[in-house]
């Protein structure tokens, strides 16, 4: 008997019509779903419910119902159990929550009789040092961004891959992203696309204050180090997957490089990545 692990937004799902679908589904075939104590709370409490820790560390799987950004919340909970995540975009874009809405009962039938795939999708470790001590350690998989605030100075930023001296951008701000991050800020910021199976890491200047700098790629195996510049403003933030910040001060420094953990992405469909990016590129022009 299988445990699902449902995590909707609640902004997206606001009067849960589609988190009481699934809840359906998964009851009528016998599996067993997991949900915090505010969703079943919100379900008149016909199901138990259980800690966010336990959901993540019990699920066989985890639905989230939402947007890519909902996604990327979950995944880098999810990775440190290795529990697979398959995601219901209820938002606009959805690189990551492949599955639209209307396909979602089909979706869960496939996993119901174990037709689909698992895609292992690299992420990255991010730790900030003073005076040669970490102090904090993050998980992203997306990217991790060095950016100023919206007052402070151009950043000098000192990069180094394998503590060997690349240059010193003069920018607003850095972007290193995993392959399934290279279609979100990296995108954005001009920097290259890469396969999402692909071990690699690109680093891509925000606004350069130089002619030359343009983004460049680095393999899963290398190791990032950027220094802030010493006369650099302090209202610099470190942030994962744009979601979680941390303050920087002058001279701290900042090792990225792959982490030991993995997303897990459930594939139910055929479509491969190149139909996803031409469908979703087509309808951002759109």
């Amino acid at each position: 008997m299988k445990k699902v692990g449902i995590i909707p937004n609640l902004d997206k799902d606001i009067d849960l019509v589609t988190t009481k679908q699934l809840v359906q589904w998964i009851h009528s075939k016998q599996w067993i779903p997991l949900m915090t104590e505010p969703i079943a709370d919100k379900l008149n409490h016909l199901y138990p419910h259980s800690t966010a820790e336990e959901i993540y560390s019990a699920a066989d799987f985890l639905i989230v119902l939402g947007g890519d950004g909902t996604l990327l919340g979950v995944s880098r909970h999810a990775a440190l159990h290795d529990t697979p995540v398959m995601g219901v975009n209820l938002g606009t874009l959805g690189f990551l929550t492949e599955v639209e809405k209307a396909g979602m009962i089909s979706a869960l039938e496939c996993l119901f009789t174990g037709n689909y795939s698992i895609q292992k999708r690299m992420m990255l470790e991010a730790s900030i040092l003073t005076q040669s001590t970490i102090h904090d350690t993050f998980i992203a998989l997306n990217d991790v961004g060095i950016t100023r605030g919206s007052f402070s100075r151009i950043i000098d930023l000192h990069i180094y891959i394998n503590d060997q001296f690349v240059d010193v951008f003069p920018a607003d701000g850095i972007i290193i992203s995993t392959p399934t991050g290279s279609t979100a800020y990296n995108l954005s910021a001009g920097g290259p696309i890469l396969n999402p199976t692909s071990e690699m890491m690109v680093i891509t200047p925000i606004c350069p204050h130089t002619l030359y700098a343009r983004s460049f790629v680095v393999s899963g195996d290398d190791t990032i180090k950027i220094l802030i510049g010493q006369n650099t403003s302090h209202d610099i933030l470190l942030t994962m997957d744009g979601q979680i910040g941390h303050p920087l001060r002058n001279k701290d420094i900042i090792l990225i490089r792959k982490s030991k953990y993995y997303t897990s992405l459930i594939k139910t469909s055929n479509t491969n990545f190149y139909d996803i990016l031409r469908k979703k590129i087509a309808g951002v022009r759109k």
